[in-house]
This record gives structure tokens, sequence and C-alpha cells, in this order.
């Protein structure tokens, strides 16, 4: 069943109670861990040099840092500044195992104005995790949370 994204948009936007970025991504991991089933990892990576992804807020095991962006899913992600959704990881040449219980994948890029800030990766447990429905409502968190964040 898919989660009713329009209610978890409203309730993401009630969470996020401040402008500053750290305490957003810290509130919005825990929220989509709690909120939406058959994950094992949410989390953010940062831009924090060119070409290069930085490890920021998580919810999950330990994780891989930095990632290159020609490396892997998020590095995708950050490279074409497109919503990368992946059915099986196992299928990605480059893909990065930080956690060998994964299996399917979905990473939205987050922008600030024309600038590449970092990506939302979330991780699942369960091949074909997520539909195109999932990417549209993750794909609106993403964008709750960049018009409620500070991202300069």
């Amino acid at each position: 069943m898919t989660p009713d994204y329009p209610l978890l948009a409203r309730q993401l936007g009630a969470l996020l109670d401040t402008r500053d970025w750290l305490v957003n991504s810290a509130q919005t991991c825990a929220f989509l861990m709690q909120e939406l089933p058959d994950l094992n990892w949410a989390g953010f990576y940062l831009q924090r040099e060119p070409g290069l992804l930085g490890l920021g807020p998580f919810q999950g095991k330990p994780a891989c840092h930095p990632i290159p962006f020609d490396k892997g899913v998020c590095g995708a992600a950050a490279r074409t500044r497109q919503t990368q959704r992946v059915a099986d990881v196992h299928a990605v040449d480059d893909h990065i195992a930080c956690d060998a219980d994964s299996q399917a994948e979905l990473v939205v890029p987050i922008l600030a104005g024309d600038r590449l800030w970092g990506v939302l990766d979330l991780d699942s447990p369960l091949r074909d995790r997520f539909t195109a429905a999932d990417q549209a409502g993750i794909e609106a968190l993403v964008d709750v949370f960049v018009e409620q964040t500070d991202l300069e």
C-alpha cells in the first residue's frame, strides 16, 4: 500500500519548525524511517567540495563516506541532478554497497537555486521497493524540506 504522501508532506512541514539545515535534515531522516515502511537507511549526503558527496545526518547502519560523483547511485543523482530509482542495486555496476542488506535505492537530488546542495538517499532491504508513486511522493517531501530549510 502506497503511503499517504500528501498527509506525510503536511506532517513533515509541521515538524520542520526551524530554518536550520542540520536540525531539519536530522528530523527528516527520523521522520522518513518512522513513517515509510521497508527502509533500512535514510540519510543525506552533502556536496562539501566539487565532485564529492560527504555524509550528513542519517538513520541506519554506518555509511560510506565520501562518495564521488562518478560512483554509485548517489553519485549519479548528484552528477545528473535527476532522481535515481533502482529496483535492484546489484544490477548497477558501480553500486557502492554500504549495507549488504540493501536491495533497492531511491536518491533525490536537493538543489538550492541552481546549486547542488546534496542528495537524499533511501535504501530498502526489498527489491522493487520504490514505485513511481513513491518517487513522486518522496520528491514532494524533499520539496517541503527545501522550502523550509536555509540551504545557503
